[in-house]
């Protein structure tokens, strides 16, 4: 049961933005953007619908769960029907949005759904070869509502793509050179994007490009995870084969391995360094830094005690 506040102000706030917002579809919900954006409509009690492709996972969520499948274009119409807007994600795995992601916004359209939040990455807009691109022109280019996030590198890969290099062998590797990067926590785009999704008359049709305050070289970031760890951790950088074959012993896919790659080699050039103002704006607060996210997740790089 969705609780209203007690005050008339607030109630009206919160009656207009059930009239706007029935249901909300999210993709990703596994992952850390995809479950904080879950966290915070459940805390907010919005009605809420995440797709997933095995619903053993449903009760992770604790909102209603549909199986969603990218590359099963059997699962989109149910997965949308009867939603307002979608939270969506692009997959790592998957490279080619023109037959999966665009199909799906298509259908999620023809069904009803006005206002789509999609997080995509810094420097998309101008860049063929990432796979968001596609995405945002589809956006852009039909009708319907729609905001696009484009953060720079998550603070979360130090607890996903980096975490076994750091637990198993203390050090960050990757093929960034000497790259400067302003990290933005995870947390932080999952507020804006549910932002975007609860008032849209707000947010539609902007593109906004989101970091963290301040910029950091990987020795830097380094540093911190030994001082929060209490061990050493160690930069190495990687060559961009070096790195390739790591990731293929890792048994990641190619085209994951080549996007993952791009965007590390990206860093040399100073392709995410730039600190931009904007999200502390939509926030209206500072946002999560580096050394706030590897003090809330320290337990992600902890060694087992046997």
């Amino acid at each position: 049961m969705i609780i209203p506040p007690s005050d008339s102000a607030s109630y009206a706030v919160f009656y207009n933005l059930l009239q706007r917002i029935a249901m909300i579809f999210v993709t990703g919900a596994s992952g850390n953007v995809g479950a904080a954006v879950v966290e915070r409509l459940r805390d907010r009690q919005i009605p809420f619908r995440v797709g997933l492709r095995n619903l053993e996972r449903a009760q992770q969520t604790g909102g209603e769960a549909v199986r969603f499948d990218f590359l099963d274009a059997r699962t989109y119409r149910t997965a949308v029907q009867g939603c307002d807007a979608v939270f969506l994600l692009r997959p790592p795995a998957i490279a080619d949005t023109r037959k999966t992601l665009n199909p799906f916004l298509e259908v999620a359209r023809q069904e009803g759904v006005r206002q789509v939040v999609f997080v995509s990455v810094a420097g998309a807009a101008d860049n063929r070869i990432v796979p968001h691109y596609g995405v945002e022109q589809h956006l852009m280019q039909n009708p319907g509502g729609w905001t696009i996030l484009r953060p720079g590198f998550f603070a979360q890969n130090l607890g996903g793509a980096y975490r076994t290099d750091i637990v198993e062998n203390d050090r960050l590797f990757v093929p960034a050179g000497q790259g400067l990067v302003a990290f933005i926590d995870g947390r932080d785009i999952a507020e804006v994007a549910v932002k975007a999704l609860l008032e849209p008359d707000a947010h539609t049709g902007q593109s906004y490009t989101l970091t963290g305050s301040e910029a950091m070289s990987f020795d830097q970031v380094a540093a911190l995870l030994s001082e929060e760890l209490d061990r050493t951790i160690v930069y190495k950088p990687a060559s961009i084969p070096g790195y390739g074959f790591h990731l293929l012993r890792r048994r990641m896919p190619i085209a994951q391995i080549a996007i993952q790659t791009i965007l590390h080699v990206g860093l040399r050039y100073g392709q995410a360094e730039a600190v931009d103002d904007t999200l502390p704006k939509l926030l209206g607060h500072p946002p999560h830094s580096m050394r706030d996210y590897l003090h809330d997740f320290r337990s992600l790089w902890l060694r087992s005690s046997h």
